[in-house]
């Protein structure tokens, strides 16, 4: 049975959710209700006072997890948008080839990596485009989610996969495990380091990225706090580095970077 949420409460969580994690659910008190609601039954509770108190007043990382996991949608596939993959192959790749033949090392981050497909397909990319190279180089990929239960499934690597896999892929980076799932190579799953990282906090890792994949995790996020990341990212950017996000987002006309392809952006 569906619970119902008073005006109070559901402001409470709601400015909670979006002051700590950039979540916006104002627009959303149907969805929010409906995908809470098991929630409270299975922790005992009888309605949507005590759970938002006791919820704000603990503020255990486990609890918050499980509400966020619930309102929003960890959901990503290989191959997910593939112009970018393209675009980041014919253009990035030879760019960051050229740029560090000396130092031999490329600095990428996938920010909302969720199950893990993402970064892993950008480390396929990298190693066809390398070839025999890729040995020589230091290409490891900073995977980060907010969320502990995706980044579990994306350091177990395993997965369903999908006809618009290359054939050569499955073969290469693949082993299978059971039925129709395979887990990633350790030569693949190596390249990447997966960290949980909150996106509202302050970006201060150790190096500036020469690409930063962000796709289908704004769409979460206000125009303010879409913007305000957006700087946070342009200043973690080496000069020439990329940003790439979703084709169903966008950025503000005062964005800092300039746009080069569709849902690409560089920092001149």
């Amino acid at each position: 049975m569906i619970q119902s949420i008073s005006d109070n409460d559901f402001q409470r969580l709601v400015s909670f959710i979006k002051s700590k994690y950039g979540i916006t659910l104002a627009e959303k008190r149907q969805l929010v209700t409906s995908r809470l609601s098991s929630m409270l039954t299975e922790q005992g509770y009888t309605n949507f006072s005590d759970f938002v108190t006791n919820l704000l007043k603990e503020q255990n990382p486990q609890k918050i997890e499980q509400v966020l996991n619930r309102l929003t949608t960890n959901y990503t596939f290989f191959m997910r948008e593939t112009e970018h993959f393209d675009f980041f192959t014919k253009v990035i790749l030879p760019d960051l080839v050229r740029k560090h033949q000396n130092k031999k090392s490329m600095a990428i981050w996938s920010a909302g990596c969720s199950s893990g497909e993402e970064p892993y397909n950008l480390t396929m990319y990298i190693k066809d485009f390398l070839g025999p190279q890729a040995r020589f180089w230091d290409t490891r990929i900073l995977a980060t989610d907010i969320s502990q239960k995706a980044m579990a499934k994306a350091k177990q690597g395993i997965y369903e996969l999908p006809d618009t896999l290359p054939p050569t892929w499955r073969q290469k980076y693949f082993t299978k495990v059971d039925g129709s799932r395979y887990a990633v190579t350790p030569e693949v799953r190596n390249n990447v380091i997966f960290q949980t990282f909150n996106l509202m906090d302050p970006i201060k890792f150790r190096t500036k990225f020469d690409v930063i994949f962000c796709r289908n995790v704004m769409i979460y996020f206000d125009q303010p706090t879409k913007d305000a990341l957006v700087r946070r990212f342009y200043d973690a950017t080496v000069p020439g580095g990329y940003l790439m996000i979703s084709h169903s987002e966008n950025l503000s006309k005062d964005a800092p970077y300039v746009t080069v392809a569709p849902s690409t952006f560089q920092k001149k």
